[in-house]
């Protein structure tokens, strides 16, 4: 039988990226990888009891969030992701 190699991550996501100034106040101005970046992120947001106490899938931005959430008051899990990747560059 033949053994199963473990996955390797993709390179993408490993690669570090910059925060702008915006996303620098939460996650930290220093080049992150994509996945360290999302992490510190959600720890801002358990940390602040932001994630939205009926619909968990919410995000409810405080004034650091909306800078990065396009003034949005409210965003969900996902599109947040797309919203933090205008935020940072390569």
């Amino acid at each position: 039988m033949a053994k199963k190699s473990a996955r390797k991550p993709n390179a993408a996501f490993m690669a570090p990226v910059t925060p702008d100034a915006a996303l620098a106040l939460i996650v930290g101005s220093k080049p992150l990888p994509r996945t360290e970046m999302t992490k510190k992120l959600w720890d801002y947001i358990k940390k602040n009891g932001l994630q939205d106490k009926k619909d968990r899938k919410m995000i409810n931005a405080d004034t650091a969030l909306k800078a990065v959430f396009n003034n949005k008051s409210k965003v969900s899990m996902f599109e947040m992701t797309k919203l933090v990747s205008g935020h940072v560059s390569k």
